[in-house]
């Protein structure tokens, strides 16, 4: 007899680069549920990734001065947004 397994979904993992409207950038690597970032000034965000049910992933980001970012994806790419109101798109290669 056969069992299947029902597989556990895994966050994406690759080099993570975002942009803002203002021409700002972020970029990392994440592996599974971990990401770092680093932006243009140098500042180090950390941050983890969720799978939800509907293949959906949600991220959250923190740096070091209490700072936040979060967001969703989907299969078409990743919008965060920050604690101003400012509107961040990225993608996983």
């Amino acid at each position: 007899m056969i069992r299947r397994r029902k597989s556990r979904l895994r966050a994406p993992t690759g080099f993570f680069r975002f942009e803002s409207l203002h021409n700002r950038t972020v970029s990392g690597f994440g592996d599974g549920e971990t990401v770092r970032l680093r932006d243009e000034h140098g500042v180090t965000w950390v941050g983890q990734s969720d799978m939800q049910d509907d293949e959906t992933v949600r991220y959250r980001f923190r740096d070091s001065d209490g700072n936040t970012i979060s967001g969703i994806s989907d299969k078409l790419g990743i919008v965060l947004r920050d604690q101003k109101g400012r509107t961040w798109r990225g993608f996983v290669i």
